[in-house]
C-alpha cells in the first residue's frame, strides 16, 4: 500500500484544518483499492451514541474520489453518489473504509465503498460516480498536494500521471 498524500484544508485528510478529521488514505498501487481507517469520536454524533451519517458519507466520498482519480489519472468530483446505511455506526469503534472501481469511462468513474468494523460488521455500503476535472484545474489541486516524506512515491507517480 502506498500513502496518499493531502491537501492541507480538506476536511477528510487535511492536516491543517483543526475541524477536520485528519485520516490518511492509502492506494494498493496494483489494484488501485483505495483504505483508511476512522475511529469514530463523540463529536461526530447524529444522536447520542450515534456517529452522524453524513461523517460517513464523507469519508467514503474520499476514499471513493481517490480511487477514482488514481485509476483515472485525473482529479475527479463526485457527481452522484448513494451510501446504504446497514445499521447504526456507534462511537468509539474502529472502521476500516475500502473503496475500489467498477468502471471505468472517458466522463465517468464508477466506484463503491464499503465500511466495516475491524470485527467485520458491515456499517455501510457506497456506490458513486465521479467525473474528472478539467486539465487546468486538475493543475492547480496537484498544486496543492502536500509533499512530505511518507507520500513521495505516490506524490511522483501522481503528478506525473495528473499532469497530462
Amino acid at each position: 500500500m502506498l500513502a496518499l498524500p493531502h491537501s492541507p484544508g480538506c476536511v477528510v485528510c487535511g492536516r491543517d484544518n483543526p475541524h477536520g478529521l485528519q485520516l490518511s488514505l492509502s492506494v494498493d498501487p496494483q489494484t488501485g483499492e483505495v483504505v483508511t481507517d476512522y475511529t469514530s469520536r463523540p463529536q461526530h454524533i447524529g444522536f447520542v451514541g450515534v456517529i452522524h451519517g453524513g461523517v460517513i458519507a464523507t469519508i467514503v466520498d474520499e476514499a471513493m474520489v481517490w480511487a477514482a482519480t488514481w485509476a483515472g489519472k485525473r482529479f475527479c468530483v463526485c457527481g452522484e453518489m448513494n451510501v446504504r446505511y446497514r445499521q447504526i455506526a456507534p462511537v468509539n469503534v474502529a472502521m476500516k473504509i475500502s473503496a475500489k472501481i467498477e468502471a471505468i469511462r472517458s466522463r465517468l468513474i464508477e466506484t463503491t465503498a464499503t465500511v466495516k468494523g475491524t470485527d467485520g460488521t458491515l456499517y455501510a455500503t457506497a456506490s458513486g460516480k465521479y467525473v474528472p476535472i478539467a486539465h487546468e484545474q486538475n493543475l492547480l489541486f496537484v498544486g496543492t498536494l502536500i509533499d512530505d516524506p511518507t507520500v513521495g512515491q505516490t506524490l511522483h507517480a501522481l503528478r506525473q500521471g495528473l499532469a497530462r
